[in-house]
């Protein structure tokens, strides 16, 4: 990935290597598919996936791995789930050497839309 100014999503995956592409569009549409109305836009040089309108959570292409954050409110179950992924404080990374747990990022997703659906 080049370090530019992306103005789009799709730009910003569009810098990456065919193979990781694919990903990061699976990565994109697991997440939006639970969020209602999803917003997008790229923000800190991440992609940013909104919710009424605010930031609820962040994905990332790097040449190792693919990163989510931050992590959501998670209960003990989600909490275990996430664990193996922990990396530095409010993230998750998934190596690209390995298969990549769509479900996992979905029952995050959904953590995040329930928080703010709840209060």
């Amino acid at each position: 990935m080049a370090t530019t100014d992306f103005r789009s999503v799709d730009e910003y995956i569009a810098s990456f290597p065919a193979d990781v592409q694919d990903i990061l569009r699976q990565v994109r549409e697991t997440i939006r598919a639970v969020v209602p109305n999803p917003g997008e836009k790229i923000s800190y040089q991440l992609a940013e996936v909104s919710m009424d309108g605010k930031p609820l959570m962040y994905f990332s292409g790097w040449k190792k791995h693919i990163a989510v954050y931050p992590l959501p409110p998670a209960d003990d179950e989600l909490a275990r789930a996430m664990e193996p992924y922990f990396s530095g404080k409010g993230t998750l990374k998934f190596p690209l050497n390995q298969p990549i747990p769509y479900d996992l990022i979905r029952r995050v997703a959904e953590a995040f839309v329930a928080s703010r659906t709840t209060k």
